[in-house]
């Protein structure tokens, strides 16, 4: 019995021993591979600096194929250029057609046998009647509050002198988000039933959702030339991605009693995918349409850069003249623009009125669209003879303009001194150290140790993942401005992450806090990154400390609204246990809250880092010497193969950061029972 007595106490202080020495080891392997490396790399130049003789030369490669796919590539009758010329040609229809309704009207002429040539110009739509049918559409899906909200939005836009460009958005809109549900729609179905498609799509899409956006363009301009219809093949492309993946994951999630109740009915395997797989799909499908729209709001800016009009050009415009009022108004503009949109599609999600409409006489059920078309017809009727109904009164403009630049003059007068002094010291304890010292870490070590953490943290695949995603940069020689970019970016993730949480959590805490910052956080989300940069520029100058700022402002959002959410998922049932165990109220957030609440936290911090990499490639127009900058110089001199190669990398470095967080919260929700 005594030796049982003792055993015991033996036993268990034997064992945490062992498990403090576990996690020792999580420290010790990087200490030793840092050391191992740093020793060899006295002896061998190549471990600290990779050699220039071992660079690929991946952009020249690049830039030849696409001049064979360009030149020499050939369908038969057709080479592969003239038929994505035809296909820009089939495309500029709708536009033209859209512009012609909201912008600029149709020219008229054509022979008749007895009346002769005739000749003429059609109105385009009455920008009262274009706010009347939004109403109206409202109005159908929610009632008055919706159209109340849609219209007000809409009138925004006339107000404040937005309309003739909002309107060119709006037609390019009404292409694009079409062009991309179908693709997405398509490849969405393509990838759930065959297996052998979803492998080769998956990574595709991923690809396609890490390159800058940038990089789009250099392609996009070769095969498709100078134009909107370049800019809305562009933003195609870079909307698809959420739809193939709402799709494909809608169509995974219908439940087995209903295809087995399809199955008994006698429904064949294309019955039972249209009439039971689709439909049950539909609300996750149109979370997908959602996400479309909003990504072709996004890209608006970035498209004018190749031929799009609209309101990204001119916050383009502004943002080259550092005109802050203007671009400002025009970025709000988008913004309301996408409000619109974001709360008319949700409205068609969640509608109940498709179901009830049957139960309706067809009076009533037409009554909302023979309400519309009456008031177009009689706006353009009116329009002919009161100038106002047709096109909004120049005198009747409100600017915020003025406002704005005379803020930021009387910030720049008045806290000069201040923002100096937080720009010097940014600079020279923060930015300038970390720079050297991340710039100054050997190539080798950097990819060794990040190795190390994929094995741990998800065995040799992983490893082998993410070794060769580090490699990439190195290989194809743009490792200084890889870690240029990892300086910058991470930086800026640190400082989001260290703002945004605390904000999560104290709104977790207080509804009427949360519901404010909720609008808060939508604005800011919907803002476009172009805007991020006039008044960072302004205050702080061109360099790095503006470019930390705009990426802390634009990458923020995600750390905030995932904390939030995380913190309100953790169960009552385990918050009553734990009061009922007399913790008090900071350990149950330390203890239990904040612990449940972290993969979601996670999951934040992954979108935090990818809003930050985007906005890093959007800060090269401002001074910054990373991979952006790459990108932007290869869009200015159409050398693709430059701008692939360098948004490749930045691919690289979201591709990393993101396995490594899925694998660290997989192994978190493991460790909390939640897998």
């Amino acid at each position: 019995m005594s030796s049982a007595t003792i055993d015991l106490p033996l036993h268990g202080n034997g064992t945490q021993l062992f498990r403090k020495l576990r996690r020792l080891t999580f420290l010790f392997w990087p200490a030793a591979i840092v050391a191992f490396f740093v020793i060899l790399g006295q002896q061998y130049q190549w471990i600290d600096v990779y050699p220039e003789q071992w660079v690929l030369p991946v952009q020249d490669w690049l830039n030849q194929a696409m001049k064979w796919l360009i030149h020499e590539c050939s369908f038969g009758l057709f080479t592969f250029k003239e038929l994505t010329r035809s296909l820009a040609w089939l495309v500029s229809w709708p536009f033209k057609l859209g512009m012609g309704l909201l912008v600029q009207g149709f020219d008229i002429s054509f022979q008749l046998p007895l009346l002769g040539r005739i000749e003429g110009h059609l109105p385009h739509v009455s920008w009262l009647g274009v706010v009347g049918c939004v109403s109206l559409l409202g109005h159908y899906l929610q009632g008055w509050k919706l159209a109340l909200i849609s219209g007000g939005c809409f009138l925004y836009l006339a107000v404040f002198g937005q309309w003739v460009s909002a309107m060119e958005t709006f037609s390019s809109i009404l292409v694009a988000v079409p062009l991309g549900v179908l693709f997405g729609l398509i490849l969405g179905i393509i990838s759930y039933w065959s297996k052998t498609a979803e492998i080769l799509i998956r990574p595709l899409l991923d690809m396609m959702q890490t390159v800058p956006i940038f990089a789009y363009l250099v392609p996009i301009l070769f095969l498709f030339g100078f134009g909107p219809v370049s800019a809305m093949l562009g933003t195609v492309i870079y909307a698809v991605p959420p739809m193939v993946r709402c799709t494909h994951l809608g169509l995974q999630a219908v439940p087995d009693s209903q295809l087995e109740a399809g199955i008994t009915s006698g429904c064949s395997r294309i019955q039972l995918f249209i009439k039971i797989k689709l439909p049950s799909a539909l609300h996750q499908i149109m979370v997908g349409i959602n996400q479309v729209i909003m990504l072709t709001l996004n890209m608006v800016i970035i498209a004018s850069m190749i031929g799009a009009g609209g309101l990204g050009y001119d916050v383009l415009t502004a943002l080259r003249r550092l005109h802050i009022g203007r671009g400002l108004e025009a970025g709000i503009a988008i913004v309301v623009l996408a409000i619109a949109l974001d709360r008319l599609s949700q409205a068609i999600t969640q509608s109940r009125r498709r179901k009830t409409a049957s139960s309706k006489n067809e009076g009533i059920r037409h009554r909302h669209s023979l309400t519309a078309l009456g008031l177009l017809f009689a706006t353009l009727a009116l329009g002919a003879e009161f100038q106002w109904i047709a096109l909004y009164p120049e005198d009747w403009f409100i600017s915020t303009a003025p406002f704005w630049d005379g803020l930021m003059s009387w910030i720049n007068i008045h806290l000069y001194d201040v923002l100096n002094t937080l720009r010097s010291f940014l600079l020279i304890y923060l930015l300038v150290p970390l720079k050297k010292f991340l710039l100054g870490l050997p190539w080798s070590v950097v990819i060794a140790v990040l190795a190390y953490a994929g094995y741990r943290l998800g065995g040799w695949r992983l490893a082998l993942l993410i070794a060769a995603a580090a490699l990439f940069p190195a290989i194809t020689g743009y490792w200084e401005k890889t870690m240029y970019t990892v300086y910058l970016c991470g930086i800026g993730v640190c400082i989001a992450a260290l703002i945004g949480i605390p904000i999560g959590i104290l709104a977790a805490g207080n509804d009427r806090l949360a519901s404010g910052l909720q609008i808060i956080l939508d604005t800011l989300q919907t803002l476009p990154a172009f805007v991020y940069l006039m008044p960072c520029v302004m205050l702080f100058r061109v360099g790095d400390v503006s470019a930390l700022v705009a990426i802390v402002a634009y990458a923020v959002v995600p750390a905030i609204r995932y904390t939030l959410h995380g913190i309100r998922l953790v169960p009552i049932p385990v918050l009553e246990a734990s009061t009922m165990s007399g913790c008090r109220k900071r350990q149950i957030l330390t203890k239990v809250q904040f612990p449940l609440a972290l993969p979601q936290i996670m999951l934040g911090i992954n979108q935090t880092i990818m809003l930050a990499l985007s906005m890093v490639v959007i800060t090269s127009l401002i001074g910054t010497s990373d991979l952006g900058q790459e990108v932007y110089i290869a869009l200015t001199k159409a050398d693709i193969g430059r701008g692939m190669v360098a948004g490749l990398g930045v691919a690289c470095i979201a591709t990393v950061s993101d396995r490594l967080i899925q694998a660290a919260t997989a192994r978190q929700k493991l460790k909390l029972g939640l897998a």
